[in-house]
């Protein structure tokens, strides 16, 4: 696997665990979610621009496209 493979993958895990929080849900739960509706398909899609934003921006545009996809949790700022 090479180094950008690796960072990629710690990246999504990161994002997961932290999309989890955001919307109070097990990591295994929004790994499910964001499988379903789209989210780990742009993660991979756009990491090169997504690992660039905040982790708080990248969960608001994941948000998004799972919602584009279904999905329906809802972004809110805190």
């Amino acid at each position: 696997m090479s180094r950008e493979e690796t960072y990629q993958i710690r990246y999504i895990i990161a994002l997961i665990a932290e999309f989890a929080k955001k919307f109070n849900l097990g990591q295994r739960q929004a790994y499910n979610y964001l499988k379903r509706f789209k989210g780990i398909d742009y993660l991979m899609s756009f990491y090169d621009v997504l690992h660039t934003q905040s982790f708080e921006d990248a969960i608001h545009d994941i948000s998004i496209i799972c919602q584009r996809n279904g999905g329906a949790l809802i972004y809110k700022t805190d």
